[in-house]
């Protein structure tokens, strides 16, 4: 029996998904499993990375059979000779920022992609530089200019080096800042939300016009997952968000409005511990909704023009702010029930004259 031996594994930021290499005496591949909770969900993506025996001139039907990862047949290898053991000293695994699709470098050269919008769908996608023809086991990896996944790691590679630097992350802070009190005033306290953890995010709090505001801000920094695969060329319309709150002073004090507002907290780390996104008229349910409501809908056009302002471009992409605002769990059934559950509560919360703002309001569907 063949023995395949693990040379490489790292785990993405919010352990959801495990990047691995692996080689026996006849081929290397890489592959991203679900961690445990998610297995049901998602599928094992794999990626042939070389043969280390000669290329077969047929399909290796036979390994396929036994379950033992098989060679690359010789039509589809960029070498038809034995290549040369991994060395695990030389690989480098990198994530991509939406933390469900990963690049594995070695000895400082791209080797394979395995995009993140593939583990969304059925079929195997990734793409190999020892591989010269789409095969059931990969696709070529090719050059920047032919491969758009290829520029989009190397991309990504700066993306790492930057935020490892550590000098990123106060320009943007003091930029959001700036922007929410240009809207809302001072901000009177700040609250980090990171538990110590990259990516840096933060809550800023603020008081205008007898309103509590509360604020995220750091989300925007990745974009979500799973948006490239739903929207594809729109996808960056779509990727990257900011969370929001506002209060009604007169009904709650600011003790009670903050407990409330650390909904946000949770809310901003769901995309990605969840590998799901964020989006128009999504709910999401909260213990700390107030008394006689089940959750929050999240909406930009529930707000109006009145919560409506431009947020700073990340990485040249649009940062859509959404507000959370309390619904009742009838309220999150019918929004929960359809593809347009979402947008039919918010013309109804809309035509009951609801805004973003919480205040005591009558449900708007029937128990």
């Amino acid at each position: 029996m063949t023995q395949s031996y693990r040379i490489a594994e790292v785990t993405n930021q919010q352990q959801t998904l495990i990047a691995m290499v692996e080689q026996d005496e006849r081929a290397a591949y890489f592959y991203l499993w679900p961690a445990e909770a998610f297995r049901s969900q998602f599928a094992v993506r794999g990626c042939w990375l070389r043969n280390l025996l000669p290329a077969p001139a047929n399909e290796d039907w036979q390994a396929m059979e036994q379950g033992i990862p098989p060679l690359l047949s010789a039509e589809f290898c960029r070498t038809l000779e034995a290549e040369p053991m991994l060395d695990p000293a030389g690989l480098q695994i990198l994530w991509e920022p939406t933390d469900d699709g990963a690049a594995l470098w070695y000895q400082g050269q791209l080797l394979a992609v395995i995009p993140g919008w593939s583990l969304y769908q059925n079929k195997q996608v990734s793409f190999s530089a020892g591989c010269i023809k789409e095969n059931r086991l990969t696709a070529p990896l090719g050059s920047a200019s032919t491969n758009d996944y290829y520029a989009q790691a190397e991309k990504h590679r700066h993306f790492w080096r930057d935020w490892h630097d550590g000098h990123l992350w106060e320009p943007m802070q003091r930029e959001m800042i700036q922007r929410y009190e240009s809207q809302f005033g001072d901000s009177l306290k700040y609250y980090s939300i990171d538990q110590g953890n990259w990516p840096p995010m933060a809550i800023s709090q603020h008081y205008h016009q007898g309103c509590w505001y509360f604020l995220t801000l750091g989300m925007s920094i990745r974009p979500m997952p799973c948006v490239d695969f739903l929207f594809e060329e729109l996808a960056s319309q779509h990727r990257r968000i900011e969370l929001a709150m506002a209060i009604d002073a007169e009904v709650m004090t600011e003790e009670n409005a903050v407990q409330m507002a650390s909904a946000l907290a949770s809310f901003a780390h769901f995309p990605w511990a969840r590998l799901s996104w964020l989006g128009e008229g999504h709910t999401l349910e909260s213990a700390v909704a107030p008394v006689g409501f089940a959750g929050f809908l999240l909406s930009a056009e529930l707000c109006g023009e009145e919560g409506q302002f431009s947020l700073p471009k990340r990485d040249g992409e649009k940062v859509n702010l959404l507000w959370a605002s309390p619904v009742t769990l009838a309220e999150r059934e019918l929004a929960e029930a359809g593809e347009n559950g979402g947008s039919q509560l918010i013309e109804r919360l809309r035509e009951s004259g609801a805004n973003h703002i919480f205040r005591p309001r009558h449900q708007v569907v029937d128990s």
